[in-house]
């Protein structure tokens, strides 16, 4: 009994944060997360310097922090159990800090791929600090704060590949690295203030197998998780290249903001979405799998900007509809577990995911175009839902 009272703690019993400290997380996060997601974009630039002149490693370059991250984010996890998610949210920011650093004082393609190396193992802002609020938080106020902290990505990835850009007659993309180095170093400084959640105690005794929480319902989160991650990012690498195909009159600018759409949406739809499904996720999710498969497929026959527009829309209404409906199940199922291991290994299903829908990408796109990705991502989404609905209207997640 001891055990199951340490590990799954009633909201009572958490040292809840307020609204302003989950706001300075999620704050957090989105600073730390510029150099991460706004200069990548722009590594076809920065390795001509490096020696590279070709820019052929770009593609490579591209997932190496995510592959790394993937790798290091269950052990840091574990590692947030047992020492403490504050330390370890501050280890992920430091380490930001420092890899960044180190990528934009290289001077050699070997050392700058060293650094992004350090990046995906020494990060892992997004589980750090889902762990650290899973432990304060319980039920809707943290489905809440998990669904701030994706919009917060959302935002980053909007606004970070224009500000790198507005920086660049003043300063290379390349050196920018050492320069955006300092947010991270200001986030931790920051979190700093912020409450220690309770440890889980790993002296306690293991609790009777009956009471523990079932695994059923954590394979159907990271089941779903991979395959909206998966789904989703596929369209993302030549969603430009299938826009300047169809609409050659178009400018950059504009084919930007169509590849932004559905992360706009997310931004204005997040909170009335998460009041509409807070308490039926698994309906969300489907209903989110059911669009997603909708818009991409669309994608296909796309040839006016009306219709891009339309069915941009829709995709940013299904992203809406899944993100909010799986940080609601995540909330669920991290009742009675270690949230640091959850996140942990949840930020490692979602890299993965993201890893295998460049390659899928890559290799759709040599056989039959631009707009392959985007119909492969809606076959995806279109099976999930098909499959998962059944499952989902039955599940009861354990308390």
């Amino acid at each position: 009994m001891t055990a199951v009272l340490h590990a799954g703690r009633t909201r009572e019993e958490r040292p809840v944060l307020r609204t302003r400290q989950v706001h300075a997380v999620a704050a957090c996060y989105f600073v730390a997360s510029f150099a991460a997601l706004g200069l990548p974009p722009y590594l076809t630039e920065i390795l001509p310097s490096l020696g590279d002149h070709g820019a052929r490693w770009a593609g490579l370059l591209y997932i190496v922090p995510t592959v790394f991250g993937a790798l290091g984010a269950p052990l840091w996890g574990r590692l947030a159990d047992r020492y403490g998610r504050k330390r370890l949210l501050l280890r992920a920011q430091l380490g930001l800090a420092l890899s960044f650093l180190l990528a934009g004082l290289a001077d050699s393609l070997p050392a700058f791929a060293a650094a992004l190396v350090l990046q995906g193992i020494l990060g892992g802002t997004f589980a750090a600090s889902n762990g650290y609020l899973a432990a304060s938080l319980d039920g809707r106020r943290l489905s809440w704060a998990l669904t701030l902290m994706q919009g917060s990505a959302r935002l980053a990835l909007v606004a970070a590949p224009v500000v790198v850009g507005g920086l660049t007659p003043w300063l290379s993309p390349h050196r920018q690295y050492a320069l955006l180095a300092v947010l991270p170093l200001a986030a931790a400084l920051m979190l700093a203030a912020l409450p220690e959640p309770p440890r889980t105690e790993p002296s306690a005794p293991a609790a009777p197998e009956a009471e523990s929480p079932p695994p059923g319902p954590l394979r159907t989160l990271y089941a779903l998780e991979f395959a909206f991650v998966l789904a989703t990012v596929i369209s993302y690498p030549y969603l430009i290249t299938l826009v300047g195909e169809r609409l050659p009159g178009l400018g950059p600018s504009a084919s930007g903001a169509l590849f932004a759409l559905p992360h706009a949406c997310y931004l204005l739809l997040a909170k009335p979405v998460h009041t509409a499904v807070a308490h039926r996720p698994h309906l969300g999710a489907v209903t989110g799998f059911a669009c997603v498969a909708v818009a991409l497929a669309g994608h296909w026959g796309a040839n006016t900007v009306t219709s891009f527009v339309a069915l941009r829309l829709l995709l940013g209404a299904g992203m809406t509809l899944g993100l909010v409906s799986l940080s609601a199940l995540a909330a669920e199922a991290s009742r009675g577990r270690g949230p640091g291991r959850l996140f942990g290994s949840l930020e490692f299903i979602s890299k993965a995911g993201a890893v295998v829908a460049g390659a899928a990408a890559a290799a759709s796109t040599g056989l039959w175009g631009p707009a392959a990705p985007a119909v492969a991502g809606s076959a995806v989404a279109a099976l999930t839902a098909v499959i998962s609905t059944p499952t989902l209207l039955r599940t009861r997640w354990s308390r």
